[in-house]
């Protein structure tokens, strides 16, 4: 090359990351020794160039982890609502159309709607008639008992938590873990004791006096029978009129979801994390 050729370098509004090191060290080693001197006459002579352009710099972009919790529930029921339509649409997804009155007064395109406890999104609504629709993905239909549903049947509503709103029962994350088979139903003065059967898996997440959600209402289990591979739970009469647990057969299912403190808890254990507390110890007191 010519000794008064010129050094080609990318714009400086760029960061050093946009720049190759490779590109910039060989270009450099390329250059003629009066090249460089025009290079250093730009650059550390007039260092004000380095902070002065005619473009704005570039705003870094936050990285989102994809798997964070985007809606959180009370377990706490709004509303019972009642199906009018469960069947393929006509983009060939699977829909739910549910009449609703509380959960539709500030509604939006997008919203999150715990429908018996499965946190679902509103596709379409209709003030007017006092419906929204909502999709439901194939791996929702095999993981939980919305696909029982026809019209006519009612449905546990609740709208995602707010800042605002007082947390009256315990975090639902709306992921139904499974579910679980209504054994027995009976009453004991006003109040009605429900037995449900469930797999091992999710039997080993449930502790007496602990939190579980029922088709998305908030619970308090009182004794966990192993041998049955059964849990129950008693219903006061206040909450028997406002869910739709005690309107269900025996036989029939319940979406389950555990508390999320006892996965927290197995996975803090199976990581070695005890142990790892332990050494530590072990090494301070030495």
């Amino acid at each position: 090359m010519a000794g008064s050729a010129s050094l080609s370098l990318p714009p400086l509004t760029k960061t050093s990351k946009s720049i190759p090191s490779k590109f910039l060290f060989s270009s450099i080693n390329n250059q003629s020794s009066s090249s460089l001197v025009k290079f250093y006459h730009q650059f550390v002579c007039s260092p004000s160039r380095l902070f002065l352009s005619s473009r704005k710099a570039e705003t870094p972009k936050l990285r989102v982890h994809q798997n964070q919790i985007k809606s959180l529930f009370t377990g706490i029921v709004e509303e019972m609502g009642e199906v009018t339509q469960l069947g393929y649409g006509e983009d060939s997804g699977y829909d739910l159309k549910i009449r609703a009155k509380t959960v539709l007064e500030d509604v939006k395109l997008g919203d999150s709607i715990a429908v018996n406890g499965t946190c679902l999104t509103v596709t379409q609504f209709d003030d007017g008639l006092s419906e929204f629709t909502v999709g439901l993905a194939p791996e929702t239909l095999r993981k939980t008992s919305l696909i029982e549903l026809k019209p006519g049947s009612l449905v546990n509503l609740e709208r995602a938590l707010q800042p605002s709103t007082r947390m009256g029962g315990h975090f639902v994350q709306g992921h139904v873990d499974g579910t679980g088979e209504i054994v027995s139903l009976g009453p004991e003065d006003d109040s009605l004791w429900v037995k449900v059967r469930t797999s091992p898996e999710l039997l080993k997440y449930i502790v007496p006096k602990g939190f579980i959600a029922v088709d998305g209402t908030s619970l308090t289990v009182v004794d966990v029978l192993d041998e049955e591979e059964c849990f129950n739970f008693m219903l006061v009469a206040y909450t028997q009129q406002k869910v739709v647990i005690p309107l269900k057969k025996i036989g029939e299912k319940v979406n389950l979801e555990v508390d999320i403190l006892g996965k927290y808890v197995e996975r803090l254990l199976s990581s070695g994390f005890v142990n790892s507390i332990r050494s530590s110890s072990h090494k301070l007191d030495l």
